[in-house]
């Protein structure tokens, strides 16, 4: 049997615009940049959500222009980006609606 392989990744666009419906008095909502320490933006970036005892929550691939965004629950985040350019990591405390970020990997 032969599975057919998929072109892309499964997260969604990391720089499409929130959904209008979204309620930002219920949802969490971490979102930034990932850039190298010149300053310059860092598209494909891995970015992964780890919780509060650093376990693995999720992963997404920043978009041509460094974005990237997860939804989450209220509390301590840290986030971890890696790319070509280096890596880097980012404590975050999240409330409800939106938590604008800036990771800087080296």
């Amino acid at each position: 049997m032969t599975v057919p392989i998929t072109a892309g990744c499964a997260a969604p666009d990391q720089a499409a615009p929130l959904p209008a419906s979204l309620d930002l008095e219920k949802e969490t909502v971490i979102t930034g940049i990932v850039s190298a320490e010149n300053g310059e933006v860092v598209p494909g970036a891995y970015v992964r959500l780890l919780d509060s005892t650093g376990e693995f929550t999720a992963e997404v691939v920043t978009s041509p222009v460094g974005q990237f965004r997860f939804f989450a629950a209220p509390g301590t985040w840290t986030l971890r980006a890696l790319s070509r350019h280096g890596n880097g990591d980012l404590s975050v405390t999240a409330g409800r609606g939106i938590n604008e970020v800036a990771v800087t990997v080296a």
